[in-house]
């Protein structure tokens, strides 16, 4: 057996079932045999979609998504990508070719680990072939249990060698310890003070979380403690069937959301980093009280401000073992939940703000609000950042099975290959990807791969045909904003040349008309809608034009 055999029968063990990425000198035996273990091998067409694509796996499950490259060149398409990887915490291990040992003046050498240093990736080679199941092991252990990207490097020349050891593998499950924390009883109990004394309670729930299962305690505990239950961007529209839940906390809130959050007096982070942004850097709860529960031995909130008790827990067995004590102490409140704010949440997503539209153009918010009402609830979501994220960040409110938000790293571009792997981790499963023309035309050509392993994805490009948060900051300024200008062709017709179909929308109409046509037969579809840039975000009236209407 050859060592390449032996990496990919240890992937395979692993419960590698689906790999992403372009095939070179450096991988392709890996492949090959792969291949023959039935292992599903989706080839890209840039080395970065693939490792964006297995990021999506990793963030849609939870369990590490697997990207390929072969050495040099191929690994240094990913940089992006692995820091986008990082920056989400996405258990995820790259296998990469390198250069062989013995030829220092290859043409494609490459010092992969401090590459991958700089990408903020852990980095194992597989150094020699007796040690070929260790490095595969520490691969995925350390993409487990560090919740990131891991580079595993295996050098052309070792990966031809004779592997001679027959033993089974050992997969990382073995070395992984139990998962599941309980909180100390006497955080609890201070914990349980705090909520006690609170009157206004927040529930703030992040992928911790939804990651445990911890959704119907956290529903009992904000019923008992009278509490609202917001969320991070990361889970937005989770647990949205209660009807106290106001939607995101931070940036992408409601008007109506951030007038109760002044209210609160206490803050219950659930597998939540309470960042900067989901707390506004502290704004959005000035006079609140902060309990914190995470699976991490410590976080710090935004401002590096610790909260005034953290509880190192599983969220749900953190959640349950808080809501059992109150309740043994027999404390019950209304809290939030009465009538007045229940009336207050009915409306809180309207905008009635008018804009005057260009001709040709559509409004982006009854855009977002008819894909909301057309897709059905059981397909994914998954929004992109930049300006238009503002819509479609704050307007969806539909629970559905995954709910994937882009941010991480602060960069464009990123979340249509990541919406590609959530389809395939979902079992080819149909779901909506909403982002803007700019991110959009980076990785265009990905379109065709939908359209080669037959992805129901439905793109939605709001485009603006400008680099819209460039444009609304040059604006603002006095400046010369069509600097930020760039036109797009027909994406519609793009999508129909690459075998899938596309249509151009300018109005709410023309959309509707395509959403339905694509909700009656499901496959990869890019809808281009002309929306208006005179429609500014919210959140964008906000930071830039001082307003909130």
């Amino acid at each position: 057996m050859k060592v390449y055999q032996r990496l990919a029968s240890a992937f395979k063990a692993e419960g590698v079932s689906h790999v992403f990425g372009i095939m070179g000198d450096g991988n392709m035996y890996w492949m090959h045999e792969l291949d023959k273990l039935g292992v599903k091998l989706l080839e890209v067409r840039h080395e970065g979609a693939g490792l964006g694509m297995a990021d999506g796996w990793a963030r849609s499950t939870h369990t590490p998504g697997v990207a390929t490259a072969t050495c040099g060149p191929g690994v240094s398409q990913l940089a992006t990508a692995l820091l986008t990887a990082s920056r989400a915490q996405s258990p995820l291990v790259a296998f990469c070719g390198e250069h062989p040992t013995s030829d220092d003046e290859y043409n494609q050498r490459l010092d992969q680990a401090r590459f991958a240093a700089g990408c903020e990736t852990g980095f194992v080679r597989v150094a020699t072939p007796d040690g070929a199941d260790d490095a595969v092991r520490k691969a995925f252990y350390l993409a487990q249990l560090e919740s990131r990207p891991i580079m595993l490097s295996a050098p052309m020349d070792v990966q031809q060698k004779e592997f001679d050891d027959d033993d089974p593998y050992k997969p990382s499950s073995t070395l992984l310890p139990p998962r599941a924390v309980r909180p100390d009883p006497a955080m609890l109990e201070q914990a349980a003070a705090i909520v006690a004394g609170s009157k206004k309670p927040v529930i703030v729930v992040g992928r911790g979380a939804k990651w445990s299962g911890a959704g119907d305690a956290v529903l009992k505990l904000a019923g008992r403690i009278g509490a609202l239950v917001a969320t991070s961007l990361m889970v937005k529209t989770w647990l949205s069937e209660d009807e106290y839940h106001v939607g995101v906390s931070g940036t992408y809130a409601t008007r109506t959301a951030m007038q109760l959050f002044e209210e609160a007096d206490c803050v219950i982070g659930v597998g939540a980093s309470l960042n900067r942004y989901t707390t506004e850097h502290g704004y959005l709860y000035p006079n609140a009280r902060y309990v914190h529960m995470d699976s991490k031995p410590h976080v710090m909130m935004s401002g590096g401000r610790s909260a005034d008790c953290y509880l190192q827990t599983d969220a749900r067995a953190g959640v349950e073992a808080l809501e059992s004590l109150l309740a043994k102490r027999s404390f019950k409140q209304t809290g939030f939940r009465t009538g007045e704010v229940k009336e207050r949440l009915v409306n809180a997503l309207d905008d009635r703000t008018q804009f005057p539209l260009e001709p040709g153009t559509a409004d982006p918010r009854p855009v977002c609000l008819a894909l909301d009402e057309m897709v059905p609830a059981e397909y994914g979501l998954y929004t992109g950042s930049g300006a238009t994220a503002g819509f479609s960040n704050i307007l969806f409110s539909r629970r559905r099975p995954v709910v994937l938000a882009s941010h991480f790293f602060g960069c464009i571009g990123q979340m249509m290959p990541a919406a590609m792997g959530a389809v395939a981790a979902a079992g080819n499963k149909p779901g909506l990807l909403v982002d803007g023309d700019a991110s959009i035309m980076m990785h265009l050509a990905e379109f065709e791969t939908m359209v080669r392993y037959g992805m129901p994805l439905l793109i939605v490009v709001m485009n603006n045909q400008a680099l819209g948060s460039e444009y609304y900051k040059l604006d603002v300024h006095k400046m010369k904003a069509e600097l930020a200008t760039i036109s797009t062709p027909d994406l519609g017709a793009v999508a129909t040349a690459m075998g899938g179909r596309g249509r151009l929308a300018r109005s709410v109409e023309d959309v509707r008309a395509a959403v339905a046509e694509w909700v009656a037969r499901p496959g990869p579809m890019m809808i281009d809608v002309r929306i208006s840039r005179s429609v500014v975000t919210l959140p964008y009236r906000r930071i830039h034009y001082g307003k909130d209407e």
